[in-house]
C-alpha cells in the first residue's frame, strides 16, 4: 500500500553559492553526503538533487520539513550505483509512526540547471 509521493525540484546554482559557505552544506547535509559530494567532479547538481530528495520525502510522508533535521535524511548509493534514500533519528521515528515496515523508493535526476526527486513511500 502506498503511503505517499512526493516531488521536488531544485535550481542548481542555488547551491553554487552553498559550497562556498561552509557553514550551509553541513546545515542541511549529513557527513556520508558531504563525502560522497566531494570526490564528483559535478557537486552541486548531485547536492540539488539530494536536497531535492529530502524535500520530496517531507511531502511523501505528509510533513513537509516539520519535526526532524535534514540531516536525518540522506541519499547513499549501492554498489549499482542505483539511490536509496536511509532515514534515521527523528525522521525515522516520524516514518514509522506513519507506516510500519516501510519501504523507500527514490529516483533522482539532474540536468544542467535543474535537479529533480520522487520519492514513493510504501507499507509492506
Amino acid at each position: 500500500m502506498i503511503i505517499g509521493i512526493g516531488v521536488d525540484i531544485s535550481k542548481v546554482s542555488r547551491f553554487e553559492k552553498w559550497v562556498k559557505d561552509e557553514k550551509m552544506i553541513p546545515r542541511f547535509f549529513n557527513a556520508a553526503e558531504i563525502n560522497n559530494c566531494r570526490s564528483i567532479q559535478s557537486a552541486c547538481e548531485h547536492y540539488a538533487a539530494r536536497f531535492a530528495a529530502k524535500e520530496a520525502f517531507g511531502k511523501a510522508l505528509g510533513v513537509g520539513l516539520a519535526g526532524y533535521d535534514m540531516k536525518d535524511i540522506y541519499i547513499v548509493n549501492d554498489e549499482n550505483g542505483r539511490p536509496e534514500l536511509k532515514v534515521e533519528n527523528k525522521a525515522k521515528d516520524l516514518l514509522e509512526s506513519k507506516c510500519e515496515n516501510p519501504i523507500i523508493h527514490v529516483s533522482l535526476s539532474h540536468e544542467k540547471e535543474y535537479a529533480t526527486a520522487f520519492v514513493v513511500i510504501e507499507a509492506r
